[in-house]
């Protein structure tokens, strides 16, 4: 293990708070940078996030991808976590602590903006950065595809349903543009450049030099998730300064959604006796969420500067540093699982 990922929440820590310094200090600088964008996704981080996952890319082998059939229960865990478990959970926990814990703390319409935005976060299961996440569990690569892929094609239709269900809302417009332009550069764009990458590397099934050009790859896709923190802490460094106490308030339950999610989708891979590298990005799939559409539907629900809009910023802010720390707690777990191949069902 290099030094980067041995130290990688020291450096992540580090990142937040110079993200937070240079956002104040150079506030014009990153209202550029954020404008750099398309529907709600910003073309540098989406840069950055290829500069991530193109190495976890690479090592995907479609001639393998067929065998995750035989290992449906990964799959399963995934969509049942993320459809018919964690928005209904969100939604409760949102209103159970700006209904009742801190009802005397925010007025009834801000909470309930709080409360949608929470709900928005919970129902976009996430697509780029669980990549990321498997990359940094030794997660199987053919099957994080798969996973990601299945959950992408559930989004379409199942998102603006439950939604609308749970906000209570029956028009719900479904911004396409983000939702297709994030699948595009993060998911379909990346494959491609990876799938063509690895054809020209591998010479009759020797993956010597694939290995090799992984592992120079790797320091880089650290250092793409640096900056992304960095930009990410600077985009609202000011918000940050502004409102500690309302970034706090919504943190809390975000918090305990994040960890009990993980450790529902824990205890069930355990359970179901999945193998490590099946187990580790099934978790993480049914943690992380797709933020950038989170964001986009909120913003055209209840506006820019709606209390909507400022939950899934916080849901942006708590991600990263909440996922490494259960990237941690899986590769401390690996011994709880069997490492058998994917295959096994």
């Amino acid at each position: 293990m290099g030094i980067f990922e041995r130290y990688l929440s020291v450096w992540v820590g580090l990142a937040i708070l110079a993200g937070v310094f240079l956002g104040n200090l150079a506030p014009d600088t990153f209202t550029v940078i954020a404008g750099l964008e398309y529907a709600h996704v910003n073309f540098v981080i989406a840069v950055l996030i290829w500069v991530m996952i193109y190495p976890m890319m690479v090592q995907i082998d479609f001639s393998a991808v067929k065998d995750v059939g035989k290992s449906p229960k990964g799959l399963v865990l995934t969509l049942v976590i993320n459809w018919l478990i964690k928005p209904f959970t969100m939604a409760a926990l949102g209103w159970l602590f700006f209904k009742v814990f801190f009802v005397d703390f925010v007025d009834p319409q801000t909470a309930s903006e709080y409360i949608a935005g929470m709900i928005l976060l919970g129902v976009a299961p996430c697509t780029a950065m669980v990549f990321v996440w498997s990359q940094l569990t030794k997660g199987d690569p053919n099957y994080t595809l798969v996973q990601v892929s299945v959950n992408d094609l559930i989004m379409v239709v199942a998102f603006a349903p439950i939604t609308a269900l749970l906000l209570g809302v029956s028009d719900i417009q479904v911004p396409w543009a983000t939702l297709l332009s994030s699948v595009g550069l993060y998911v379909v764009l990346p494959l491609i450049a990876g799938v063509i990458t690895r054809y020209m590397l591998q010479k009759k099934g020797d993956d010597s030099q694939v290995n090799a050009f992984v592992a120079k790859l790797k320091p880089w896709s650290m250092v793409g998730l640096l900056a992304t923190v960095v930009l990410l802490f600077g985009f609202q460094a000011e918000t940050i300064i502004a409102e500690p106490q309302n970034i706090a308030l919504i943190a809390i339950p975000l918090l305990i959604q994040t960890y009990g999610i993980f450790f529902i989708a824990f205890y069930a891979a355990k359970k179901m006796k999945l193998t490590h590298k099946v187990a580790a990005p099934a978790c993480m799939i049914a943690t992380s969420n797709f933020f950038e559409l989170a964001v986009a539907v909120a913003i055209s629900l209840f506006g820019l500067h709606s209390g909507a809009a400022l939950a899934t910023v916080v849901g942006v802010l708590v991600e990263v540093p909440v996922m490494l720390s259960l990237v941690a707690i899986v590769n401390r777990s690996r011994h709880l699982f069997a490492e058998d191949a994917v295959t096994q069902s």
